[in-house]
């Protein structure tokens, strides 16, 4: 981010709060040696950790445990041209401590399609990032209602 470019660099803290308002965002990995992005469910664990509940058997378990991905969530007002975006990248596992999974079963995310053997995916938040568009600025920080008058 550059000074005056309309964008609000944000803090830890910030991006944790602002990403557990919203139900949905997107995991990123890699399938295949390329790229992979797929929308999710997700609830924020008390520590940051991101956690995910899906299929035990499901592509996306095979491909992300015990690796380093990228999950990226977001509230955009394209009408206002106004909104935010946060990554956490991290390590993702396979919870398998019994204990932490009967835990999780009540306090986690719930599956939006429910599988008969689910398991929880915990990505550690290594390193949180954010920004905020401020709306009615330009790539300047020009404030384009000035303009419109």
């Amino acid at each position: 981010m550059y000074p005056n470019d309309g964008f609000r660099e944000l803090g830890r803290q910030e991006c944790l709060r602002l990403m557990a308002k919203v139900p949905v965002g997107r995991i990123v990995f890699t399938r295949l040696a390329l790229p992979a992005v797929l929308p999710v469910n997700f609830r924020l664990d008390a520590d940051g950790a991101v956690l995910l509940r899906t299929a035990a058997a499901s592509e996306l378990v095979r491909a992300v445990d015990g690796a380093v991905v990228a999950f990226e969530a977001d509230d955009v007002d394209a009408a206002r041209q106004a909104g935010w975006s946060v990554v956490v990248t991290g390590p993702a596992a396979v919870v398998t401590d019994p204990a932490e999974h009967a835990r999780l079963s009540r306090t986690g995310p719930v599956a939006w399609v429910p599988a008969p053997r689910e398991v929880f995916v915990r990505i550690e938040p290594e390193l949180v990032t954010g920004r905020e568009l401020v709306g009615g600025r330009t790539l300047y920080g020009v404030n384009l209602a000035a303009k419109d008058g």
